[in-house]
Order: C-alpha cells, then sequence, then structure tokens
C-alpha cells in the first residue's frame, strides 16, 4: 500500500477521495493547493501524488514541473474537468503518470492508484544520471557488455525502428527506453510507458486503444489509450510478455497498420508511434510454449538490445557504488565517503540475483546504518560477507609484504577459480550448464577459465 498526497481545493472532492483510498488500505494525506502539496513533498514520505489541473496559486501542471525538479519519478495522477486529448498529452509531456476525467468513475481512479503503487517505487530506484566519464545515455558502465549497448542506441535512436530491449529484472531497462527517446525527432513529444504487468487482462484493451463514452459501465465521459496518446512520441510497453494471446492480436494489428479504433467505437484512429518493448523473458521459450505470439515477437524484435546481468560487468560495481553513495549522502544526510577494497571485492564476489536494482538497495541500506565514514566488509548484509568469510579464503595468499589492495586481489581470485572448478566438477566439465549454475555468461566462464588455466578439464 501507498501513502497518497491529494491535492485539489474542492473540499467534498478531498474528502471522497481520502475515504475512497483508505478504504483499499493506502494512506492519505489532502491539501487545497498547489504550494501546499509541494511543501509535504519536500518532506518526504509521499509515494503518489493525485492533483486537479485547475488550483489556485499554483496549476496542476505547474506543480507538476515542480515536483519533477525535486522528487522525479513520483509517479503524479492528474484529474482534470477538462479531459480533452490535448490536456492529456500536456500533462503527460509534462511528466504525469496518468490522468482521469471529472466525473471520475471509482474504479478507474482505483486501478490507476493500483498501477502508480505497482511502478511508483520500482521506478524512483532506477539508477541516478552518469557521472561524467563513468557512461552515457543517462547510464553508468564502462565494461564491453555496456559499450555495446551505447553502440547500439547511438545508431538506431534517431530512427523510427522498433526496439526490443531483454534483461533480468533491475538492469536498467526502462533507462534504455528513456535514452531511445530522448535522443531520437521526437524527445519534443510524449514518451508514454506502461506496464503491461500492472494492467488487469480485461481492462488491457481500453487501457491500450482507450474507450467511447457508454462503451461498457462505468465509461462517463470518452478516453484516448495510450496509442493515442503517444502520437507522434514513443510508447514503451514493459513487461511485454505478460499480455495475453488475445490481447497479442489486436497489438499486432495496431503496430502493423498504425491504427486503431477505441472500445466501443466505430471510428479509425490513425497514430504514428514508435513502439519500445521490454521484458525479463526469454521470449523464445514463451513462444514455444505457446504463450507469445511468433508473428508479433519478429515484428517487435526488428533491433534487439540485451542488458547484461550486473554479475557479467562486475568491472562497473565501483562506479556504481560511487554513484550511489552519493546519491543517498545527499537523500539521508550521510558523509560516507566509500566502501573499503574489502567491501568491494565481497561485492564483485556477489552474484547480485537482483542487479543494479539490488546493488543499490544494499548501498541505501548500509549507508543508513554504517557508523563510520567507511563502509565495511562487516557493514554489508549477511549473504554478501559470507563469500569472503566463508572459510574458502585465506589456505594460500600470501600476505608476507603485501599491500591491503593484493590480498584482497589473490582473495578475490582464490574465490573466483574454486567457484569455477565447483561449477565444472558438478556438472562433469558441461561449460554451458556450469556457466548457467554461476549465473554468469558461457563467454565469461570461458575467459575466466582460460585466466585461471583451467580449459581442457585442467584443475591444477
Amino acid at each position: 500500500m501507498s501513502t497518497v498526497l491529494i491535492a485539489d481545493d474542492e473540499a467534498n472532492l478531498r474528502k471522497v477521495l481520502c475515504a475512497l483510498l483508505e478504504r483499499d488500505g493506502h494512506e492519505t494525506m489532502a491539501v487545497a493547493d498547489g504550494e501546499q502539496a509541494l511543501q509535504v513533498i519536500k518532506g518526504g514520505g509521499i509515494d503518489i501524488l493525485i492533483t486537479d489541473l485547475k488550483m489556485p496559486k499554483m496549476t496542476g501542471l505547474e506543480l507538476l514541473s515542480e515536483v519533477n525538479a525535486i522528487e522525479p519519478g513520483l509517479p503524479v495522477i492528474v484529474i482534470t474537468a477538462h479531459g480533452t486529448v490535448d490536456t492529456a498529452v500536456t500533462a503527460l509531456k509534462t511528466g504525469a503518470f496518468d490522468y482521469i476525467t471529472k466525473p471520475f468513475d471509482k474504479d478507474e481512479l482505483r486501478l490507476a492508484v493500483r498501477k502508480a503503487s505497482s511502478v511508483g517505487k520500482e521506478s524512483r530506484r532506477e539508477p541516478p544520471l552518469t557521472h561524467e566519464g563513468t557512461g552515457r545515455f543517462g547510464m553508468i558502465g564502462q565494461a564491453s557488455p555496456m559499450q555495446e549497448v551505447y553502440s547500439i542506441i547511438e545508431k538506431v535512436a534517431a530512427t523510427p525502428s522498433t526496439v526490443l530491449i531483454t534483461g533480468e529484472s533491475g538492469t536498467g531497462k526502462e533507462l534504455v527506453a528513456t535514452a531511445l527517446h530522448q535522443n531520437s525527432k521526437r524527445r519534443e513529444q510524449p514518451l508514454i510507458k506502461v506496464n503491461c504487468a500492472a494492467i488487469p487482462k480485461d481492462l488491457m484493451e481500453s487501457e491500450f486503444f482507450g474507450y467511447e463514452k457508454g462503451a461498457f459501465t462505468g465509461a462517463v465521459s470518452s478516453k484516448p489509450g495510450r496509442f493515442e496518446l503517444a502520437d507522434t512520441g514513443t510508447l514503451f510497453l514493459d513487461e511485454i510478455a505478460e499480455i495475453p494471446n488475445e490481447m497479442q492480436v489486436k497489438l499486432l494489428r495496431a503496430l502493423q497498420e498504425n491504427e486503431l479504433e477505441r472500445v466501443g467505437g466505430i471510428r479509425t484512429i490513425r497514430v504514428d508511434v514508435r513502439v519500445v518493448a521490454a521484458t525479463n523473458r526469454n521470449l523464445a521459450e514463451e513462444i514455444a510454449a505457446g504463450r507469445f505470439r511468433e508473428d508479433l515477437y519478429y515484428r517487435l524484435n526488428v533491433v534487439p538490445i540485451r542488458l547484461p546481468p550486473l554479475r557479467d560487468r562486475t568491472d562497473d560495481i565501483p562506479l556504481l557504488v560511487k554513484a550511489f553513495v552519493t546519491k543517498y549522502n545527499e537523500r539521508l544526510q550521510k558523509n560516507i565517503t566509500g566502501l573499503s577494497e574489502t567491501a568491494i571485492a565481497a561485492l564483485r564476489s556477489y552474484a547480485w540475483p537482483g542487479n543494479i536494482r539490488e546493488l543499490e538497495n544494499v548501498i541505501e541500506r548500509t549507508s543508513l546504518f554504517a557508523e563510520s565514514d567507511v563502509v565495511e566488509l562487516a557493514d554489508l548484509p549477511e549473504p554478501l560477507r559470507s563469500p569472503i568469510t566463508g572459510g574458502h579464503l585465506g589456505r594460500s595468499l600470501d600476505t608476507t609484504n603485501a599491500s591491503m589492495k593484493e590480498i584482497v586481489r589473490q582473495a578475490t581470485e582464490e574465490l573466483e577459480r574454486d567457484l569455477i572448478v565447483k561449477a565444472l566438477e558438478t556438472t562433469g566439465g558441461n561449460v554451458t550448464r556450469a556457466a548457467h549454475l554461476l549465473r554468469i555468461s558461457r563467454k565469461g566462464l570461458q575467459n575466466k577459465m582460460k585466466e585461471f588455466d583451467l580449459r581442457n578439464g585442467e584443475r591444477t
């Protein structure tokens, strides 16, 4: 559940909205104008903002712009009595998460809040903007896999081609979609983001294509869908594999023909939309299982971009750590100067199933509880300390006249070698299965085997 701030100059509407959302388990706060809303947001603790467009002192759009500056990523739902497509596009271009027209349907509002709640906190945990010299396109990373990603973005951003971004959860797929939009000719037009997993299946068609007044119970006015709102801009379809088969057919037609009909409508609407899709699933496996249409896959997979998991780009971990430490020093009023070499070695040895998002969570937590300016190994969560302190290391380390940096390097190499040997023994020398077990790429494992002279079954 979320903490929702409501900004509206109508006292009765504030009461209605608070009561409705509190019945769903949300906590609510209500203010009468945008200036009060800004003060509350600056104090922290707000997960979602619902604002009217027409208010004294500060309009909803002005409030939206201010919120984007002080709390980027905070989902903002705009309520307006002037529900034209132009109004909606203006709000969404300014950064609104969604909009609802008055008189509003209770279920429509609750759905909007539910979607904002499901994606809001995650989107606000995306990695920060790149620091100078450490990456490109708002992303941090200098490792070879990231250089390949930058190269593709550079080549295709200015084109209208459809892009399919794949990668595990937490690797930054939304950042790539944003980079593609901001470096295209459509940058001044809307970037509409849709989390397909957050939309109930029976409402997906109206969410994508909109609906006409009276099309179904609760459709008290006409509303454009996401395709229509993204016209001349970019539509980002996150978690595309969550779309049911019957909806995939309609989506394919919209992509091929660049046209759609609203639910309950008879008029064909043409749109000019650049589509970027993303998924953390293996779509080839989804196709084989009958859960994803092959023709839709080929329509989406015009330009594929695969984001590497963090375990395949461990050289970027110190850069990411530095950025996150800076971020949480400011947010938590701390003065952490960095992590010790031993702590960094532990981070580099960990498998990171949650990828960059998990790393950020770890840095936030350790920054919050660290008692000194330098985060030590003991300050890290237990799962990250175990590989270093679990008895695998120290058997053959030469600490004579060695610096701490050299000791850490030796320890890290020994740990990596031990893990690879055990994985190969477990899989009978099958490199592909061992790579899967270690959660690294096959190529990455082969490079490590060459480094440690473990090829052709040699383990000495």
